[in-house]
């Protein structure tokens, strides 16, 4: 048995953990014989004095057997997911998901809500009129294997310790801490059966990682420690200093992913989707190269076959399907006003952390854990940096509910554009490449 205190001081004090200290520790604390005041030493241990790539392993290793896994065993074909770092606007995963299934990939993901300036795809999905994200394990299984897709909130089964510790590390400022991302992003995944990962690392000012450097560090981390556990990964480093895509809010997002699997709008939201789907069927040989990846991406949007899936998923998880078909069905604001350009120029420069936090401010996400969000409300049309602007066209619509909370958003939102007197080039939003060893 193990004595907490020793491996906090041992940790404290810079030196390696061994393997039986991580797993013993993780193990007491999930059971309840190591109290939280200990838990939250050891995390802000390990901000500060970090863990070895073989520390950090274990430690996912540790979390991932607090609880069970995903029964997938009957389910045929590849299994694979893709997690985001989180992102103003990201709503890849509800274009992602439904595109891989129709090219015969199962994806079992398991997502979570949003909390501060980053949506989550839990709260865009319920904007759908009826949709469950609370199913259980065996629903969930009996969904994918029917549809080839399911989008779902964490299990009770599914890593309890990182509950228990992301808990703590969110009251007690060590969310930071790059280990304990490690381990509470690749625990869940490894719960959810799959055999290969592709991993949206976002950097800048709508991203948890503000800096490149420590968004290059994280995903690294988190493609090695993913290879050590047997799982295939990938991970791209994305810009995120400006909103992903053109709707910010969950409804409106909703929106905008359905435009995108109908065929009916393209853009940025769309090209991400194709670039991290082409990862996952390079690395599960769903495609023979990237070329071919692309191409079968593409086909199964111009094809409809994408949006069909996404909408059985809906079916399938007790929502209005219809939503694909007829957008209209999905709640909407009482109050819609456009924000218009004070001068002609183009757009230098759009703050993704002002729009979240107009987007908030209107009741599209949380201050607090506890907060209830509108479904209905949010920022949309947002003029994209190299968009060439006259004085009066509009640079965003907001959706709103209450005149207090949209002339306050205004204010926030008029702040996020900088104009430029000269042509501002569009941005790439991929920055860089992470690739493990060869499979």
């Amino acid at each position: 048995m193990i004595v907490p205190q020793w491996v906090i001081e041992k940790k404290r004090d810079g030196q390696a953990l061994a393997a039986d200290e991580i797993r013993e520790f993780i193990l007491g604390f999930t059971r309840g014989e190591i109290p939280d005041y200990q838990a939250s030493a050891f995390a802000m241990a390990v901000l500060f004095r970090g863990m070895t790539p073989d520390e950090t392993a274990v430690l996912t290793d540790a979390m991932l057997h607090s609880g069970g896994r995903l029964d997938l065993t009957r389910i045929a074909g590849p299994k694979v997911d893709k997690h985001s770092t989180g992102g103003v606007g990201d709503k890849t995963s509800l274009v992602l998901g439904p595109l891989l299934a129709a090219c015969g990939a199962r994806v079992p993901m398991i997502s979570g809500r949003g909390l501060g300036l980053t949506g989550g795809t839990l709260d865009k999905l319920e904007s759908i009129p009826g949709f469950q994200t609370r199913l259980s394990e065996e629903q969930a299984v009996a969904v994918l294997a029917d549809v080839g897709c399911v989008m779902i909130g964490p299990t009770a089964r599914i890593a309890p310790a990182d509950r228990k510790l992301y808990a703590l590390r969110d009251v007690t400022g060590t969310v930071p801490s790059i280990p304990l991302i490690v381990a509470s992003i690749l625990s869940k995944k490894l719960a959810e059966g799959i055999e290969a990962l592709v991993l949206d690392v976002k950097w800048g000012r709508g991203a948890f990682m503000k800096e490149l450097d420590g968004a290059r560090r994280l995903a690294a981390m988190l493609v090695a420690t993913s290879h050590r556990m047997g799982l295939r990964a990938r991970a791209l480093l994305t810009d995120m200093n400006q909103p992903l895509g053109s709707a910010v809010g969950n409804a409106l997002e909703v929106r905008e992913a359905v435009a995108i699997l109908t065929g009916a709008a393209g853009g940025d939201v769309r090209d991400l989707a194709i670039e991290l789907g082409a990862e996952l069927l390079e690395m599960t040989h769903l495609a023979s190269n990237r070329a071919n990846a692309m191409e079968r991406l593409n086909r199964a949007l111009t094809s409809g076959e994408a949006a069909m899936v996404f909408q059985r998923m809906i079916a399938a998880q007790g929502g209005e399907a219809r939503v694909v078909e007829h957008p209209g069905l999905l709640p909407a604001a009482e109050i819609v006003a456009p924000l218009t350009a004070p001068t002609t120029g183009w757009i230098g420069a759009v703050d993704a952390e002002r729009v979240a936090r107009a987007a908030v401010i209107l009741g599209a996400g949380r201050r607090t854990v506890d907060d209830a969000v509108d479904p209905a409300v949010g920022v949309d049309e947002v003029a994209g940096v190299g968009t060439r602007v006259h004085r009066g066209d509009p640079l965003a619509v907001i959706h709103a509910n209450d005149e207090a909370r949209c002339d306050e958003a205004r204010r926030w939102l008029s702040g996020a554009f900088v104009f430029s007197d000269e042509p501002v080039p569009r941005p790439q939003w991929v920055t860089e490449r992470h690739e493990g060893p060869p499979a």
